[in-house]
């Protein structure tokens, strides 16, 4: 690929998608609720129906969605002013027969501050495709999922480490004074400049390994969708294979990137980890962090069997189990999980706020259902654990969040209904649950913004229902600060 041809079509490119109105909600107005569901299933035809007498803007979601070949004479004018030959020699487009088709994969996509558009290779869902072995992925689930879990308040520097194809470092562009993206995959690299071109942002790009390319810098954020890919380290594929054995990748990432943040700067990262016999996960992803300067909040969102994780990935790489040559592959991918006692693989995310404290490591599983964007969680929890670090619980007044609901599950019994449950969870973020027993609920409900500090709340409950009063203060004082921490409480 050359990368300056590619750089230098962006400007008719871009005048040709905006004349077009090749942008998300006209694409998705023209197609209907129906064909666009059905192209998210890589089901063409009702989307081909659609768009077959919308004029140029119909030619470009065949061209480009659908990965259909389309005559010279449509494609040259829904392109205009890019001409056909300068798209050609670039690599967007290829000749197919007497018509043309997509080389590269070109789409609209709105993380929330209008369309941008975003370029890489094809996914092969819709026509068969090779994968490279530097294939420059799109906007996946994985890359989508990141850019709602990452925060979006204002900073000067973002770091964008292992860019792929520049979706992390576009959106953050909205949010940032200056962005740097990486990438060891030069392919990578130049898709990644064009989308930026294309959409005409100024992002600094740099190639090279890790953090290697920005050695003695530091970052208020850092975001990155790393080759997390649990494996015996042979890369296959470089934008999910590291080349470093089990959960290498995460520890290399989640261990150096408080290095490179600024003073209470934060990072916002994909990650996978091993499940190992006998041990602990939450443990083991603390180990990867310092004793000292970091707050860090680990969020397991699901764990995958061996099974089931090797074949995912071999499917990602269009190897069938099948083929003799590739179940050959799966065994010795079990084999190596088996040598190593691993049971799992969980994957989520992990956020770090550089701090001059000790360190606090939250790692939780949050696997149930919820909507609301992780990105809109972080700073809170961050400066929930701030004020907890600053404050005794115990002379604090709280009252408790209008959303958080108190809720009591019975069981039949011998004699009659038998309360099993009894706990507390918010309405909104992630959708905490604490359980709590009478006791602890008769606490809450004594809650309020002109009520008493917590010891003395304490103090009316032990006598009242005649308990040990520290005893009662020290299970409170740990309750309070984990609803605190989850904002199921606040502080007044």
């Amino acid at each position: 690929m050359d990368r300056d041809l590619l750089l230098s079509i962006c400007p008719s490119l871009r005048a040709a998608v905006q004349r077009c109105r090749y942008d998300t909600d006209t694409v998705r107005a023209l197609l209907g609720p129906d064909a666009h569901a059905a192209l998210g299933r890589s089901e063409p035809v009702p989307a081909r129906r659609a768009s077959a007498q919308a004029g140029d803007l119909g030619v470009l979601v065949r061209l480009f969605l659908i990965q259909d070949t389309c005559s010279v004479a449509e494609v040259s004018r829904a392109l205009a002013p890019l001409a056909v030959g300068d798209a050609v020699a670039a690599g967007l487009l290829e000749h197919d027969g007497e018509g043309l088709r997509a080389a590269l994969d070109l789409r609209p996509l709105d993380a929330g501050t209008g369309t941008r558009w975003v370029l890489s290779d094809l996914d092969g869902s819709f026509r068969p495709t090779p994968t490279r072995d530097d294939h420059v992925l799109g906007v996946g689930q994985a890359s989508l999922s990141l850019l709602q879990a990452t925060p979006t308040d204002r900073v000067a520097t973002v770091l964008d480490l292992g860019t792929g194809c520049g979706v992390q470092a576009v959106r953050a562009c909205d949010y940032s004074d200056a962005v740097t993206a990486t990438d060891i995959n030069p392919r990578c690299v130049a898709l990644a400049a064009a989308t930026a071109a294309l959409n005409e942002l100024d992002i600094e790009f740099r190639e090279g390994s890790w953090f290697e390319p920005v050695q003695g810098r530091r970052f208020d954020r850092i975001v990155a969708n790393p080759p997390f890919v649990v494996s015996s380290g042979h890369v296959e594929h470089s934008y999910r294979d590291s080349g470093l054995d089990l959960d290498g990748a995460s520890r290399l990432m989640v261990s150096q990137a408080v290095d490179h943040l600024t003073p209470r700067g934060t990072a916002a990262m994909l990650a996978s980890w091993v499940h190992v016999e006998g041990e602990d996960w939450r443990a083991r992803v603390a180990s990867w962090l310092p004793s000292h300067g970091v707050d860090a909040w680990v969020v397991q969102r699901d764990v995958a069997d061996p099974a089931l994780y090797v074949g995912t990935w071999l499917r990602d790489g269009d190897a069938d189990q099948r083929d003799p040559a590739v179940a050959v592959r799966a065994e010795e991918w079990l084999d190596h999980f088996a040598c190593h006692r691993v049971e799992g693989v969980g994957f989520g995310f992990v956020y770090l706020r550089r701090t001059e404290h000790p360190s606090d490591v939250l790692a939780e599983d949050l696997r149930h259902g919820f909507t609301d964007a992780l990105g809109d969680e972080v700073d809170g929890y961050f400066a929930r654990l701030a004020w907890l670090r600053d404050h005794d619980v115990r002379d604090a007044r709280f009252t408790v969040r209008s959303d958080t609901a108190l809720e009591r599950i019975y069981l039949p019994g011998e004699e009659g209904w038998r309360q099993e449950v009894v706990r507390v969870h918010r309405g909104d973020g992630p959708a905490w649950q604490h359980e709590v027993d009478d006791l602890a609920a008769a606490l809450l409900a004594g809650m309020r913004e002109d009520g008493l500090p917590l010891s003395d709340l304490v103090s009316l409950l032990a006598a009242a229902h005649d308990e040990d009063e520290d005893v009662l203060e020290t299970h409170a004082v740990s309750l309070v600060q984990g609803l605190v921490r989850h904002g199921l409480i606040e502080p007044v």
